[in-house]
């Protein structure tokens, strides 16, 4: 049997058969990107992120085959509370200005289950590019999205970074040097 599926493969490689990946852009209304981590060990701060964009090229046939490129503005940042997001932006720790993104480019993708795949890629924040894993699932893949009338996908991802190599280590270990990174998006075929 795995013999005939492997004649198959290559039969529809020989033929030109074998789909390319589709383009799917991020959809910003549907996906968030939440941090939290350990403060004092008094508590968790929360926070998140919006103004996505992004494209996924997303291979049904062949997963690993896959990319995805996602850049938000570093200043969108939300934490509940602008005294903290000022000090977020300050030179103590981002030195953020207008136009600053964090950017994750995928550099390979390993399948791990029928819907789930670990998502390595370069992120870069603060002016630092780190390669980092997301631990992903397909929550959902559907020719026709109830109200868009067109292919979508839904993806739950989670990771978790180190501020400090970022450069935003202040007050590390005493708040948490460790960042919890949970990731929801949705995307729409490109049209």
């Amino acid at each position: 049997m795995k013999n005939a599926l492997l004649a198959a493969a290559l039969a529809f490689t020989a033929t030109g058969a074998v789909a390319a990946p589709e383009k799917y852009a991020l959809d910003s209304g549907h996906s968030q990107v939440v941090f939290s981590y350990n403060h004092l060990g008094f508590s968790t701060t929360y926070g998140m992120f919006a103004g996505f964009d992004g494209e996924i090229m997303f291979d049904a046939e062949d997963p690993a085959a896959s990319s995805v490129a996602v850049s938000m503005p570093l200043m969108s940042m939300f934490t509940g509370w602008e005294k903290r997001e000022a000090h977020f932006m300050s030179e103590e720790l981002f030195g953020a200005k207008e136009g600053d993104m964090v950017t994750f480019t995928s550099t390979s993708i390993e399948v791990t289950g029928e819907n789930t795949a670990l998502i390595t890629g370069d992120l870069t924040m603060n002016g630092i590019t780190k390669s980092v894993v997301l631990d992903t699932v397909l929550n959902q893949k559907a020719d026709s999205h109830p109200m868009e009338n067109r292919p979508w996908l839904g993806f739950n991802a989670t990771t978790t970074l180190s501020r400090t190599d970022f450069g935003v280590g202040m007050a590390a270990p005493y708040v948490s040097d460790e960042v919890e990174v949970r990731i929801s998006i949705e995307a729409g075929k490109a049209e």
